[in-house]
């Protein structure tokens, strides 16, 4: 049992997970991923031809195919990223939120309760089913005040109520059958391969290609930013060292609105990209109506995975940030296929991508 089973390891954290853990260990990965638009295996380019990592494209909600995976692979963890994400996306169509984040999430759960339940005394005791989730699901908080691991869940759109769902059942699955989970709740990520349409990549491609830098509302709506292979980190030492049953909010402690974060990109693209005839950057940005049902405020006390494991961040806002900006003005070509579709043009039929060296269980 030297191998995982990575769900959702072609979106955005998932594939920076996957890269990560290939890096620091020396066990096989199968990353199952359903490829819906925001799954990119341009994402995993550097790790496809690693004999240690079986990509299967596949659907979580798809409960036989899952159980199959378990048994020809015999996981010792199984760390769950799938799920439809986006505020606004959500807003637009909460159905798929529900079947994937929900539904899906319950499939994977029965399939993990049943493979566990057959495994030996000292398997089920490895065993681990690490559910990995948002702050979101707290809800919104006034000018004080920090989400801990007893804030009651308030979610405020069909994204985090789905996440909120999907969090109770990982919960339930605990308690009620002693399958061991561990469920995390993280703040907002940010850094390498993260999808256009999220803040800082938007706004780092607009204000490269001189296009307007929309902030919605005020832009005084304030998130607790992560880097995400800090994120990365906390997750391994959560898998490594936590007791089942365990829940952490994970955070960066960066505290920033978004016209914050919007005008430090605009200054590190305007000191890296002087060549740029619509400098200064800031001189886009462009105030748009706000969304309906938005937060106003997010903050993590992550004051808990800190005592108890012993994880602190190693990047500020500020270093995060300078590495996110290079990293997409230095990877032109991942970009442009997004930003163009064609990575979902040249995915279809894919299949299971393995070697016979990747599926040996020698």
């Amino acid at each position: 049992m030297d191998t995982i089973l990575v769900t959702g390891g072609a979106g955005f954290i998932g594939s920076n997970f996957v890269r990560y853990w290939l890096r620091e260990e020396p066990g096989r990965l199968v990353n199952l991923d359903k490829l819906t638009y925001a799954g990119n295996l341009d994402s995993l380019a550097d790790v496809l031809d690693d004999p240690r990592h079986v990509f299967v494209q596949g659907d979580i909600c798809d409960g036989p195919m899952v159980r199959q995976l378990l048994e020809e692979f015999r996981p010792w963890a199984i760390v769950n990223f799938a799920a439809e994400s986006h505020v606004d996306r959500s807003i637009d169509g909460p159905a798929e939120f529900v079947q994937t984040n929900v539904v899906g999430t319950f499939r994977l759960l029965e399939a993990a309760r049943d493979y566990w339940s057959g495994l030996s005394a000292d398997e089920k005791e490895r065993f681990r089913f690490l559910h990995v989730s948002t702050d979101e699901v707290y809800g919104s908080l006034g000018p004080t005040g920090y989400f801990t691991e007893e804030t009651p869940y308030a979610p405020n759109s069909p994204y985090s109520a789905s996440k909120a769902a999907a969090d109770h059942f990982a919960r339930a699955y605990h308690h009620t059958y002693g399958l061991p989970v561990l469920v995390t709740n993280c703040s907002n990520n940010y850094g390498p391969y993260q999808f256009p349409e999220k803040l800082i990549p938007l706004m780092i491609l607009n204000a490269v290609e001189g296009k307007p830098l929309p902030v919605y509302g005020d832009g005084q709506n304030i998130r607790d930013w992560l880097y995400v292979e800090d994120h990365c980190r906390a997750l391994r030492l959560v898998l490594k060292k936590a007791k089942p049953g365990s829940e952490y909010n994970i955070g960066g402690n960066c505290e920033r609105t978004n016209l914050q974060v919007v005008h430090a990109i605009c200054e590190i693209v305007d000191r890296l990209r002087p060549d740029l005839p619509h400098r200064p950057c800031s001189q886009l940005i462009t105030f748009v109506q706000d969304r309906p049902g938005h937060d106003r405020r997010y903050a993590i006390d992550a004051s808990k995975i800190r005592r108890e494991l012993g994880w602190e961040p190693q990047e500020t806002f500020e270093t995060g940030l300078e590495r996110t900006v290079r990293w997409y003005l230095e990877n032109t070509t991942w970009v442009e296929r997004v930003t163009s579709g064609k990575y979902r043009r040249e995915r279809l039929g894919l299949g299971r991508l393995k070697s016979e060296q990747s599926v040996s269980r020698d």
